[in-house]
C-alpha cells in the first residue's frame, strides 16, 4: 500500500481522497478547518491540521508528509476571499518542507486563467499572460515547483470546476448583462478531475504540464441558456452590445499521453 499525501481535502480533494483510498492507497488529508478533521477521520483518512498563512508554520506538517512520495496539492488561492493574503509566498514558505520530505513527486492542480482572453485556441504551448492577480500567483507557483530539481512536478490546469453541487448556472440564472456571450465555455467535470490524477499517479507522468478541460466548447450564451432550461431556471441575458472576448483551451495532450476520455461534458 502507497501512502499519498493530500494538501487540501475540500470540494475537490475529498473526493479525491475517498477515491484513492478505494484504489488502495493510504491516504494524508490535511485541512485548515478544525471542524473537518473528524470528517476525514470517519472516511478513513488520516487527518492533519495545517494551515499555509503567511510567516505561519504548523507542527504537523513533517509528520503530514512523512512516508509520502507523491504530494497532491489542492488548495486554490484564495484571493477573492482576503485579497491581501499572497498564495505565492504560502508556497514559498512550504516548498523547503517539501524538499526535506521523502516526497518525491507533485501534482500541483492550476487553473486555466494562466492564459489570456485573446480568442484563440490555446495548447501547452501557448505562453501563459494571466489577467487576474489569482492567475498570475498561480503561474509563479506552476514555476518554483516545476523548475524544483527536489522533485518532480506534474502542473495540471482545470478549467472552470463543475459536479453535481456546483454548476456557474446556479449564480448566473436571471442575471442581467452576463458578459462575453460568444465565448466558448472550457469547463471539467469533479469525476473527471478524480480520473484524471488518478491516471497520471498510474502512468507515472511526471514533469509535465496538462490542460484538463472536456472536449465541449459551445458559447456562453448557448451553453447557459440551454442549461437554465435543463433546471428549470431563468436564463440569463446577456450584454449583445460589447465584443466577446474568452479562448478555446485544448486538452488534446492530455487526452492523448493518458488515452483518456472524459466523462462528463457539462
Amino acid at each position: 500500500m502507497k501512502q499519498i499525501s493530500i494538501l487540501g481535502c475540500g470540494w475537490l480533494g475529498l473526493p479525491l481522497a475517498i477515491h484513492l483510498l478505494q484504489k488502495g492507497y493510504a491516504i494524508n488529508g490535511s485541512t485548515s478547518n478544525e471542524s473537518k478533521l473528524d470528517i476525514l477521520k470517519s472516511k478513513g483518512i488520516s487527518p492533519y491540521l495545517i494551515s499555509l498563512q503567511m510567516n505561519e508554520g504548523s507542527v504537523e506538517i513533517d509528520t503530514f508528509l512523512d512516508n509520502s512520495e507523491v504530494l497532491i496539492i489542492t488548495i486554490p488561492p484564495g484571493l477573492r476571499r482576503n485579497s491581501n493574503e499572497s498564495f505565492v509566498v504560502k508556497m514559498e514558505n512550504f516548498i523547503p518542507v517539501i524538499e526535506k520530505s521523502s516526497v518525491k513527486k507533485v501534482i500541483f492542480v492550476s487553473s486555466t486563467s494562466v492564459y489570456s482572453d485573446e480568442n484563440q485556441m490555446v495548447t501547452e504551448e501557448t505562453i501563459p499572460n494571466p489577467e487576474t492577480e489569482s492567475g498570475k500567483q498561480l503561474l509563479v507557483v506552476e514555476n518554483l515547483l516545476i523548475n524544483n530539481s527536489n522533485f518532480q512536478t506534474t502542473i495540471l490546469r482545470f478549467g472552470g470546476l463543475i459536479g453535481e453541487d456546483r454548476h456557474p448556472i446556479t449564480f448566473l440564472a436571471a442575471r442581467n448583462n452576463v458578459e462575453n456571450p460568444e465565448a466558448p465555455i472550457n469547463l471539467i467535470h469533479q469525476q473527471d478531475c478524480i480520473q484524471i490524477i488518478q491516471k497520471i499517479i498510474e502512468k507515472k507522468l511526471w514533469n509535465t504540464v496538462l490542460n484538463a478541460v472536456a472536449p465541449f466548447h459551445p458559447t456562453r450564451k448557448k451553453y447557459y441558456t440551454e442549461k437554465a432550461l435543463e433546471l428549470n431556471l431563468t436564463p440569463p441575458q446577456f450584454n449583445e452590445n460589447q465584443p466577446s472576448v474568452g479562448k478555446t483551451v485544448s486538452s488534446n495532450k492530455l487526452i492523448e499521453i493518458l488515452n483518456y476520455q472524459f466523462k462528463n461534458l457539462g
